[in-house]
């Protein structure tokens, strides 16, 4: 993978790309992936399709890898995108709070000093701006 930079540039935050786990927590938990966050938002895969409307909010609880050792931690967030690829549906969230300030921030610096040190679980030391 190679740093990408979006053609809008609408992005201030560098997004890292992530293997944690996140429950989409509502009328019923949704088991997901987050795909990648920054400080203002986050991109989240899952398998079955959910109804997230523009604008919703939601409470996200992300369980970071074990290689972290981060706490898992929730996030607020407002529903900004929804998408679909072959075989799941993809979600775009702006981060409104998290009431785990610390955990939360403890993993965004995790990513980037994993990323800093090219230690990339993906196969690749580049964060993504896009």
């Amino acid at each position: 993978m190679n740093q990408t930079v979006s053609m809008d540039n609408k992005r201030q935050h560098t997004r890292y790309y992530s293997t944690a786990q996140a429950v989409i927590e509502g009328n019923r938990k949704e088991e997901a992936e987050l795909k990648d966050i920054s400080v203002t938002g986050c991109r989240i895969k899952a398998e079955n399709y959910l109804e997230i409307r523009p604008h919703s909010k939601h409470e996200i609880r992300i369980i970071p890898e074990q290689e972290s050792e981060v706490e898992a931690f929730k996030l607020s967030v407002e529903a900004k995108w929804a998408g679909t690829e072959v075989d799941s549906h993809i979600f775009g969230f702006g981060i409104i709070k998290s009431p785990e300030g610390k955990q939360f921030e403890r993993y965004v610096d995790y990513l980037s000093w994993r990323y800093s040190q090219g230690n990339s679980m993906i196969g690749d030391s580049s964060p993504v701006i896009a």
